[in-house]
């Protein structure tokens, strides 16, 4: 039996465990699955793995994308330029455990979002500043844009919510929700901006998939701006962890 599983606290919902389920059946790959190990504290990861054998991939959320990092033998170039970690590659050689720490929200966030950007998106507006924001950033720059990141309260590069005026809006035409703000169960929060000076130059992403569409995502559409939600990355996310899982 080989066992892949998300490492993350809390562990209400997850669409790993839905994907990867549903990938074994329908691809009959028998002797996998797919657990959720909700761990509070990253320290308790040694035991995690001493104690389930055979687990060997993991997936990586929300708070563990940094703390992880010193569990970790080895990272890719891309992790530690993002300086975050959402896939683990578990190997073992003679009882000793081996963990490579990965990156694949950039790599799924890219992916998705390439397709969308028009010549007017060369500047964008991040909302939040925590492990997701780190690999949208990290994409930001590879792809040449600029950006500016929004905060709740004060950081060193960064502006405040309240510091966004209009002409900020106006020039940033990429907005990007990387915050749980919108997401089940507190679906009527939002990124607190101006969105009537939103327009249909406008393309705003929102890393948050459930639900679909949320109140940032309604507010900027009914603008006229074009919206995506965090699906499709997830979905990329998803089959570049298998691909390194089974390198």
């Amino acid at each position: 039996m080989k066992t892949y599983g998300l490492i993350g606290f809390p562990l209400s919902h997850s669409f790993s465990k839905k994907y990867f389920t549903e990938k074994f059946s329908n691809e009959s790959i028998a002797d996998h699955q797919y657990e959720l190990y909700a761990i509070e504290n990253i320290k308790s990861l040694p035991d995690l793995l001493s104690t389930n054998e055979t687990i060997c991939g993991l997936n990586v959320t929300i708070p563990h994308k940094v703390s992880v990092l010193p569990f970790l033998n080895e990272i890719d170039e891309a992790a530690e330029k993002i300086g975050a970690v959402n896939c683990i590659c578990v190997k073992r050689f003679q009882g000793e455990t081996y963990l490579k720490g990965f990156n694949t929200d950039a790599y799924g966030f890219e992916k998705s979002l390439t397709p969308l950007l028009k010549p007017q998106h060369i500047k964008a507006l991040v909302f939040g500043d925590g492990g997701a924001a780190k690999a949208v950033k990290y994409v930001l720059e590879k792809l040449g844009i600029g950006y500016q990141v929004v905060v709740r309260k004060v950081a060193e590069n960064a502006i405040l919510y309240s510091e966004v005026t209009p002409d900020i809006l106006a020039s940033h035409k990429l907005l990007i929700n990387t915050t749980p703000l919108g997401m089940s169960p507190n679906v009527d929060t939002y990124p607190d901006i101006d969105y009537s000076k939103i327009g249909d130059q406008h393309l705003a992403y929102d890393l948050v998939y459930n639900p679909l569409e949320t109140a940032f995502l309604v507010k900027a559409a009914e603008r006229g701006a074009v919206t995506k939600n965090g699906l499709e990355m997830l979905h990329q996310q998803a089959e570049k962890a298998w691909a390194i899982w089974n390198k």
